[in-house]
């Protein structure tokens, strides 16, 4: 494993790191999580994402259950505030009040004095964002959180974010948490540089395209059984409900790329991505130990220009597919 530099901040994290969406709490026993966990942490690593909704705090019990196993500093915790955890008013969005306080439930759920990167989850309209930017710099001060990021922030809001806090003294946006893929490219014209020039480092999310990239949807073949491109709540790949055919097609283009290269597809998918610097780690999903084995080898694997080249062919027009 190696690992990179959250952006221009000193903590140094794994370049793949281990997520928990529909994975951990809910849908998924605690036996599979803690497999998983504990395989990624057996191979090097040391960045694990969750956040407060998922499974509605279940998923951040069962993570900090198998996470406190290990010495606290041994590994880089991240997890998530915005979405409603209440039917209160004020259970859910980006308000100092619900900020602080799902920090507190955050740590108590996880079972850690500390949360190294608390993240935005959404950007609240609604909440002035000096209110927002001031409650992060409140916790950090206190030593609740060391850093804090954004997720799905479009480039003027982040920018608008970075001036902020230039002129009030405040700490400054460790990460960014977008999606990106081969098949999703939208931030690469703006929010990628802005990023950059920033230092934020980047950790994106469905690098593998919600499983399109692995291959294993075939164009003109039925959707496997059990897989979540059945649910169109669970793929934004769907056109009407269905898989986009092109897409598919083009998808297993890639497959003699990574025979050549010695990868599997996903492990393809995921070099690629972190072909770029801007990028500090990309987040997988697994439900079984085997993947997380398999996903830990796209780090440090250099792809040929001629695969770039390849690839840039197939989808370099396509980011909103």
């Amino acid at each position: 494993m190696e690992y990179r530099h959250l952006g221009k901040q000193g903590v140094r994290v794994s370049e793949v790191c281990l997520g928990s969406w529909l994975t951990y709490g809910a849908a998924k026993d605690e036996a599979i999580a803690r497999d998983c966990i504990e395989k990624a942490y057996d191979l090097g690593i040391n960045f694990f994402d969750t956040a407060n909704v998922y499974a509605r705090g279940a998923t951040e019990k069962v993570v900090g259950t198998v996470l406190g196993q290990y010495p606290r500093e041994s590994y880089v915790l991240a997890t998530k505030v915005y979405f409603p955890m209440g039917k209160g008013a004020n259970d859910r969005g980006l308000s100092r009040k619900h900020i602080v306080e799902q920090c507190n439930a955050s740590l108590k759920r996880l079972n850690v004095d500390y949360l190294d990167l608390y993240q935005a989850h959404r950007y609240d309209p609604s909440v002035p964002l000096s209110e927002t930017l001031i409650a992060f710099d409140h916790l950090v001060q206190q030593g609740k959180i060391l850093y804090y990021g954004v997720s799905e922030w479009s480039a003027g809001q982040i920018a608008h974010a970075a001036d902020l806090v230039r002129l009030a003294g405040l700490s400054p946006i460790a990460s960014n948490q977008p999606q990106y893929s081969m098949i999703k490219r939208d931030i690469e014209a703006e929010i990628m540089p802005l990023c950059h020039r920033e230092g934020i480092g980047i950790i994106n999310f469905s690098p593998l395209a919600q499983g399109i990239l692995t291959g294993k949807y075939k164009p003109g073949e039925a959707l496997p059984e059990g897989s979540r491109a059945g649910d169109p709540k669970q793929n934004t790949f769907m056109n009407k409900g269905q898989l986009d055919q092109d897409l598919l097609v083009r998808v297993q283009k890639l497959v003699p790329l990574a025979e050549r290269e010695g990868l599997t597809m996903s492990q393809l998918a995921l070099a690629w991505c972190l072909r770029n610097e801007a990028l500090s780690s990309v987040i997988i999903g697994a439900t079984k130990a085997s993947q997380v084995e398999e996903n830990v080898k796209a780090s440090g694997r250099k792809l040929s220009p001629e695969t770039l080249s390849a690839i840039e062919d197939l989808f370099g027009s396509s980011s909103n597919d």
